[in-house]
């Protein structure tokens, strides 16, 4: 039996993922969190062979909680809308097992779990491509956001009160984009970045 936690902040989701996975006759799944630090306290606990994680949950996200839970015994595969370039490859460097987006039919998500506890590795066809396609950008997934919040013209308080970080830690990340582009000043640095 594939003991399965499941992590999803929607209860709706979370509710319907889990009949679909219970209706396996070789699937149960023994809890159920709605974010990543329930999550990785149940993985703990009950040592599932599998847990499922959406990516945007509140407190810890999914991409933390397989952070948290890479050495662990316990397979991750993150079940997320959000086909971002910067999310895979950020769940690639925690050791996640598998990467679905969450318009996949689903029978494949069954079907997946298996080949995961066969010891292969299941990723989102489009991802995979998308890794192959994309330019080697040097900015972080938070590096870009400050950098587009930059471009749309909001200064370091409006872009630290949106992503609800300190104007320091703003400034901070602006410095490392200027350096890491190898510009001079903001202005530079969108016109370089409009340009990828």
């Amino acid at each position: 039996m594939i003991r399965i936690v499941i992590a999803e902040d929607q209860q709706l989701l979370l509710g319907a993922f889990g009949s679909l996975l219970d209706l396996e006759d070789d699937m149960e799944v023994v809890g159920k969190a709605s974010n990543g630090e329930e999550a990785v306290a149940l993985v703990r606990k009950l040592h599932p062979d599998v847990v499922i994680m959406d990516i945007e949950m509140p407190g810890k996200s999914g991409l933390e909680a397989a952070e948290e839970l890479k050495d662990d015994d316990c397979k991750v595969i993150i079940l997320t809308t959000f086909a971002r370039s910067g999310y895979f490859q950020r769940a690639l460097k925690a050791g996640v097992s598998g990467y679905f987006l969450k318009d996949s039919p689903s029978e494949d998500l069954a079907n997946s779990i298996r080949s995961v506890m066969a010891g292969r590795r299941i990723y989102a066809p489009e991802l995979i491509e998308d890794a192959y396609n994309v330019e080697t950008n040097p900015l972080t997934e938070r590096e870009r956001e400050v950098l587009e919040l930059v471009a749309d013209g909001k200064d370091t308080k409006e872009i630290a009160d949106t992503l609800q970080i300190k104007t320091g830690t703003v400034r901070n990340y602006i410095s490392v984009i200027l350096d890491k582009l190898g510009v001079k000043n903001r202005i530079e640095a969108i016109k370089q970045f409009k340009e990828k």
